[in-house]
């Protein structure tokens, strides 16, 4: 069978995209619905995906029996494969009683055991576009068949238990397996979308719980630093990894009343220059904006040059240590930060940051961190965090 011929640029390469696992299990519902009201056995089907492309997807694993047919559908994500690259996603549809299409999650698809997802508590981890492709490729061949009493199909994947480790889904309350997912059907390679919708996720799950007050870290560094070092609960906290202007944006718009920020210099620095795109490829003003704190508290050119050519911000911070000027510059780009922050935050977000290294520890903080980090210091029950 055919891999899905369709590319897109990313950078200076083309990349050729993938589909979902809601593609896969539609088209698997497709294949074994035929099998089941008509009797065909078929090669392969082809679906429209929410994307407006057309993929033709390879049958495997045909099996039938009274009242019942499955099949599955191998995952192909393109050039940008996930944990469930190359996965099996099957379709058992059976006839019912009652008319109308039911769609459930078997071995290997997740349970949903807490609120702010896509789907309530205690349904199948199908989001809502999977789960419309999987009913309107059913319908099409009831029609096709003529039949007009119920099916039930479940979803499962084998690997599914043993792939949700290494995915989001246990931090996100769903138990047992992966989710079926998918808004347009396709996957496209290195999606900085993907990223950004567990995020999002993880924000609205938190909110839904009753949380106001959220802590955000960059990355494990700031993770580590808030529960080991400031002895933080992380029951409110979520990683933002390189999206930090992306997360507060969403954190205002969520109703949150406030965002707690502890992260390591070196990301941090950045967001007090304005970037609030983290990642390297995107922004990397550490040593300029390090270089012209140290000229606002008077450092000489020896030691700005010196600064400039750092090639960490640990080692700009020993530079600065042994000049007797680390306090007066820390104490500048937690202002520039502070003005940072609340600027994208809005008036109706409080917001304050924390930063550090790993070597030094606390380098610095915006002027109201600290009443936020009362805040995340007492767990939900009344006990101090780690109590």
């Amino acid at each position: 069978m055919a891999k899905l011929e369709l590319y897109i640029p990313v950078g200076r390469q083309k990349l050729r995209c993938g589909y979902t696992t809601g593609t896969c299990a539609a088209a698997a519902a497709a294949g074994a619905a035929a099998r089941l009201l008509t009797g065909e056995t078929l090669p392969a089907v082809r679906i429209a995906t929410p994307a407006g492309v057309a993929v033709e997807a390879e049958l495997l694993r045909h099996a039938a029996g009274e009242g019942w047919a499955a099949c599955a559908v191998r995952k192909d994500g393109g050039d940008d494969p996930d944990v469930t690259d190359g996965a099996l996603i099957f379709a058992r549809v059976e006839r019912t009683d009652t008319p109308g299409i039911v769609i459930d999650g078997g071995e290997g698809v997740g349970r949903v055991t807490l609120p702010g997802l896509d789907q309530p508590v205690g349904a199948a981890a199908i989001n809502s576009t999977p789960r419309r492709m999987i009913g309107e490729q059913m319908e099409a061949v009831m029609a096709k068949a003529g039949y007009t009493g119920g099916l039930r199909a479940v979803i499962s994947v084998p690997e599914g238990e043993a792939l949700a480790k290494r995915t989001f889904n246990p931090r996100l309350g769903i138990v047992g397996g992966i989710s079926i997912l998918g808004t347009s059907g396709i996957v496209k390679p290195m999606s900085e979308a993907a990223l950004l919708d567990s995020l999002y996720l993880e924000m609205d799950q938190r909110r839904a719980a009753g949380t106001e007050d959220l802590l955000l870290t960059p990355g494990n560094y700031g993770e580590s630093f808030a529960r080991e070092v400031l002895g933080l609960n992380l029951d409110r906290w979520c990683m933002c990894s390189n999206y930090l202007g992306a997360a507060i944006d969403h954190a205002a718009g969520a109703g949150f009343r406030s965002v707690l920020v502890v992260g390591h210099l070196g990301k941090l620095i950045k967001a007090a220059a304005g970037c609030m795109n983290t990642h390297s490829k995107t922004a990397d003003a550490r040593r300029e904006t390090l270089t012209a704190h140290a000229a606002l508290a008077g450092a000489d050119g020896a030691l700005l040059r010196a600064l400039f050519d750092s090639p960490t911000t640990d080692a700009g911070v020993e530079l600065l240590k042994q000049a007797g000027l680390l306090g007066p510059v820390m104490a500048s780009i937690g202002e520039a930060l502070d003005g940072q922050l609340k600027r994208r935050a809005g008036e109706g977000l409080t917001i304050e940051a924390f930063f550090f290294s790993n070597q030094y520890g606390i380098l610095g903080k915006t002027p109201g961190a600290e009443r936020l980090l009362a805040l995340h210091r007492a767990a939900p029950d009344g006990e101090t965090a780690g109590g």
